[in-house]
């Protein structure tokens, strides 16, 4: 029989909790009804998939707290229908039956989180996403392990539970469940800097433009010749994220399950690199559930993909259509979902075969034909993509060190606020110069009638395609940004024609 007196009429209760599909919060109501009769618990709404396992892990919860349904007939009716349990619904679900138990109320309150068998409560993906999908609750119960994540917060009071107990606790009044927002932490600092790096004069003015202009960049050099340090240091040239952009890229990393438990609101920009093996689904996401793939990771940060000529075509092929976009669109099982993808695109190759061709060091065995051919495959899927290229030898890391990576980014975060203004004074269309459209070019990028005729003949010198001559305008326009320029001059356009990218 059950620890508490058979009740004369039924017992009911609600909670209401989350589902989520990607990034998609879907708000789940859970009513509970508890009458006399054979001893039977029924899940209603619930898919399939999802019941023994729910039931399983919150009957051994309950029991854990002495609360043993034998001699009722319980019913917990999901809602919307069909709403697939993946350990998120647990805790909601045992609060929901402690609640028509102990007929203790609960308004208004949002509760998720998996139950272990003992009644501990385990962390769940997607704490965050989840909690900015609800505006319109007041207080929030969730896994004391994702209180670091949910303590970022602010339109709502978020609790955690380390245990069904503690939820029990505070249903009576006998116990406090902590808040989120004891979990706040100062933001990490950066683990390398552009002062860790000798030399390498080139690839860091190159970095510079990137970070400014948001110029997808193609670094070409043999190996150890710096292409991989200087990506990794890419973001720490970058603005710093806004609280908005952080809390969308703490959303993504959430729902991939990359967020460790001590870890609350990401506020630097990620950086995903990709071994050339990745499969599609690795790269733009997918999987059951959904899980957002790289280039949904490197959201607002970086996306390096090094050696890019051994990545499989059709997985480049699928990336570049993504890259278009600015998002990744999952179908799986009639369910359709899709994660943010706009990322700053960096990429390598060898500038030949052996990868030595044009160093001093080690000697090319390459035969001229060979060369050609290889870079007659620097075009294509992503490579066609590339604003910039930015050729490096390992005899530049020789040098002697230079600046830190907080004097580029002083430069790089006022070049942003130039075309940002543009932006916001209707100038342009796009808030950064590597998305600027023709119209917009022919606006605030006209170069002066020395640049002009530059721009003439190198069309005449090297067949400067009309898409490429779009591109030194964007990155001439970054150039003349960072010179605090508001014409784009000769000298612009020169050292924008020296960085395009195949233009040798």
């Amino acid at each position: 029989m059950g620890t508490d007196p058979l009740p004369e009429k039924p017992l009911r209760s609600e909670v209401l909790s989350i589902a989520l599909t990607g990034l998609v919060a879907t708000l789940v109501s859970i009513v509970v009804t508890i009458e006399a009769g054979s001893s039977t618990v029924e899940l209603i709404g619930l898919a399939e998939a999802s019941v023994r396992d729910t039931k399983a892990r919150v009957l051994s919860a309950l029991a854990r707290l002495g609360k043993w349904l034998d001699g009722y007939k319980v019913m917990v009716e999901f809602s919307p229908a069909g709403t697939r349990n993946d350990g998120m619904l647990d805790l909601a679900v045992a609060t929901a039956l402690l609640m028509a138990l102990e007929q203790k109320p609960l308004p208004r309150t949002i509760i998720f989180g998996e139950l272990a068998l003992t009644g501990a409560v385990r962390p769940v993906r997607g704490v965050l996403p989840a909690l900015l999908g609800v505006k319109d609750m007041s207080r929030a119960i969730v896994p004391w392990s994702n209180g670091p994540e949910a303590s970022s917060v602010q339109h709502m009071e978020v609790q955690v539970a380390a245990h069904l107990q503690d939820v029990a606790e505070s249903l009576r009044g006998t116990g406090q469940l902590q808040f989120a927002r004891d979990f706040l932490k100062a933001p990490p600092l950066a683990e390398v800097d552009l002062a860790d790096i000798q030399g390498l004069v080139a690839g860091r003015r190159a970095l510079e433009l990137s970070a400014a202009g948001l110029h997808p960049l193609l670094f070409i050099g043999s190996p150890g010749s710096g292409k991989t340090m200087l990506c990794r240091r890419l973001p720490t040239v970058m603005p710093p994220l806004t609280r908005e952009e952080a809390l969308e890229v703490t959303s993504i990393h959430s729902v991939a399950g990359l967020l460790h438990t001590s870890q609350g609101l990401i506020t630097q920009r990620p950086l995903q690199a990709p071994h050339y093996t990745v499969s599609e689904v690795g790269l733009v996401g997918g999987g059951l559930p959904v899980r957002p793939g790289q280039v949904s990771l490197a959201h607002l940060g970086v996306l390096f993909l090094d050696e890019l000529l051994e990545f499989k075509k059709r997985a480049l092929a699928v990336l570049d259509g993504v890259l278009k976009d600015g998002q990744s669109v999952v179908c799986q099982r009639q369910t359709r979902v899709v994660f943010p993808a706009r990322p700053l695109t960096v990429a390598s190759v060898l500038p030949c075969p052996c990868g030595f061709h044009g160093t001093k060091d080690r000697t090319c065995k390459c035969p001229p034909e060979r060369i050609r051919a290889y870079r007659e495959r620097l075009r294509g899927a992503v490579l066609d993509r590339m604003d910039m290229k930015a050729i490096l030898s390992g005899d530049e890391l020789k040098g002697s060190r230079s600046e830190c990576s907080a004097d580029m980014r002083a430069r790089v975060v006022k070049a942003r606020e130039e075309q940002k203004n543009r932006f916001e004074k209707l100038v342009v269309t796009e808030a950064v110069n590597g998305r600027l459209s023709l119209a917009d070019l022919d606006r605030v990028a006209k170069p002066d009638d020395k640049g002009q005729r530059m721009l003439g003949q190198a069309v005449e010198r090297v067949g400067l395609s009309a898409e490429l001559h779009a591109k030194v305008l964007r990155v001439s326009r970054t150039i003349a940004d960072l010179d605090g320029s508001d014409a784009v001059r000769a000298h612009h356009i020169a050292e924008a024609l020296n960085a395009a990218p195949l233009v040798t």
